[in-house]
């Protein structure tokens, strides 16, 4: 099936109906309908609660892969993509909505790097510069060993990037409806005609399923193993501002600073279905880990604790196109943890492939029918 142009007929247009329906309003979801909407299309957001409130949320903004050569170059191509264009997006975001992103270029030290081939060999390939130290000659907190420092990576606030991604598609004129579970894909032989929700159904001969760990129940054909839910937690401790000079990393766990002094600890990584819930034994190991890497977290004070649920995929090779057998609905579901990283790049990938225009990457890697198995 070939890509589909965004454009209606005149009883589409007559109807007032949405030339297209996103199921999912998370940063995917978002950034794919302001794609979309930039191309003139218009869009209708469904979410099955307050718009921006899973794992867009629950996570901690760094804007790029943790372990970046652990990932596969598909993965690497959309991050490194979306890196460019953040700190742009946010500066528009913040001037547009008066809501800012609060993007940092603060760098990432991680302090439990692989051989420096490893290391140089991705650096090399996705054209990111690299340094090689001893942490303690940068920052003297810390003791001598290796590390690797990235210097040009980001982070953001990103419950306040959703909010202003909200914020701007309203004021483009995009549809968000909340609290509108979407129960059942509308679809007629082979082609989509809408979604059927817990206030009624959606009309619309284009559907875009971006709906997180929630994806797979949607999905006609989707390989059992291909989305499952991922609990990650995360703790939010207050010290003085530059307490934590820059985002560290090590044996799993980082740390990031935020401008007003909090310092975000994350993260677990659990498969215990859909449950949100955050435990004790969570709490204790992440501050344990948090002042193992920076001992002045010790006196600290703990202020929030809180959990997600990741879409978690097999590869966390996100699958973005076409339904290989149901014409005019689309897929941006499978970003695992990286959703947020690589966002504006997954979300023009879809709207190239929606549009029929060349796209910024190959997407053969992300095509759907490699986690479809049937109609």
């Amino acid at each position: 099936m070939g890509s589909i142009p965004i454009t209606r007929s005149r009883y589409l247009r007559a109807l007032d109906l949405s030339d297209c329906i996103i199921v999912g309003a998370g940063a995917i979801g978002l950034l794919s309908a302001l794609a979309l909407r930039q191309r003139g299309a218009t869009v209708t957001v469904i979410d099955r609660q307050q718009a921006g409130r899973e794992a867009s949320w629950a996570g901690g903004g760094i804007l790029c892969p943790l372990y970046p050569w652990r990932y596969a170059d598909a993965i690497n191509h959309l991050a490194t993509w979306s890196a460019d264009r953040y700190r742009p997006l946010c500066s528009q975001l913040s001037e547009q909505t008066g809501i800012d992103p609060q993007w940092r270029g603060c760098g990432l030290l991680i302090l439990d790097p692989p051989d420096a081939d490893t290391v140089n060999h991705w650096a090399g390939k996705f054209r990111q510069p690299v340094e090689h130290l001893d942490p303690s000659d940068r920052f003297p907190s810390l003791p001598s060993g290796d590390a690797v420092w990235l210097p040009t990576v980001g982070q953001l606030r990103n419950p306040r990037l959703l909010q202003s991604l909200q914020a701007a598609a309203r004021e483009a004129g995009i549809r968000i409806e909340e609290h509108r579970a979407v129960s059942e894909l509308l679809i007629e032989g082979d082609r989509i005609r809408g979604v059927r929700s817990s206030d009624g159904e959606y009309q619309s001969d284009r559907v875009v399923v971006a709906a997180g760990a929630w994806s797979a129940a949607l999905l006609p054909g989707l390989r059992a193993d291909a989305i499952e839910p991922v609990r990650g937690q995360m703790l939010r401790l207050q010290t003085a501002v530059n307490t934590v000079p820059t985002i560290l990393m090590d044996q799993g766990v980082y740390l990031i600073p935020r401008a007003d002094g909090g310092v975000v600890v994350g993260s677990t990584v659990e498969h215990v279905g859909f449950d949100r819930r955050t435990t004790e034994s969570a709490r204790e190991s992440l501050l344990a880990a948090a002042i193992r890497i920076w001992p002045p977290l010790g006196d600290a004070p703990l202020t929030h604790h809180w959990a997600g649920l990741r879409p978690g995929s097999d590869t966390g090779i996100p699958s973005i196109g076409a339904h290989p057998h149901i014409e005019g609905l689309y897929l941006s579901i499978g970003h695992y943890r990286n959703g947020l990283v690589m966002g504006p790049a997954s979300a023009e990938l879809l709207a190239n492939l929606m549009c029929d225009e060349t796209p910024i990457v190959n997407p053969m890697p992300y095509a759907p029918m490699l986690r479809i198995t049937s109609r």
